[in-house]
């Protein structure tokens, strides 16, 4: 992994034109290093990310347009345009896009770790992975999903 350079990322574009399917969701890759990973997300409607833990990893999201709604560490919160959501390492979050309406955000996490070849794992699984296959893949990357509550 190479070092941050200095430059700007246009709007449209991402690193090497890249641009992922991840759970109905997608993710358009802006930075790469080793210290800090970002990617701009659009959430259609009633799309998600289930409850998971990131072991090793501070990540953080800034609301550009629409309401997410959250599990966050046991609780229900929502936040807005403008908002800046950050979940350390350990703490249990969910995100959900429970509107009609289109979500867009920029995500970045640090460090960078395993979650850009996680994505590319995730993207390759096609259209509707099989959930044990994404638990076990996203666990072979750090990342924990949680089983449901009602399990």
């Amino acid at each position: 992994m190479n070092e941050m350079s200095a430059g700007i990322m246009p709007a449209r574009d991402g690193i090497e034109g890249i641009s992922w399917d991840i759970l109905g969701q997608t993710y358009v890759p802006k930075q790469l290093c080793e210290s800090s990973f970002s990617w701009h997300a659009t959430f259609p409607p009633e799309t998600f990310v289930p409850p998971h833990i990131h072991p090793t990893q501070d990540e953080f999201l800034y609301i550009l347009e629409g309401r997410f709604d959250f599990i966050l560490d046991g609780a229900e919160r929502f936040a807005e345009p403008g908002d800046l959501v950050h979940m350390p390492r350990g703490t249990p979050h969910g995100i959900f896009n429970k509107t009609d309406t289109t979500i867009k955000t920029l995500f970045w996490v640090s460090p960078a770790r395993r979650l850009y070849d996680l994505f590319w794992a995730i993207h390759n699984l096609g259209p509707n992975p099989d959930p044990a296959n994404l638990v076990a893949l996203s666990a072979e990357h750090e990342i924990d999903f949680l089983p449901p509550e009602d399990a």
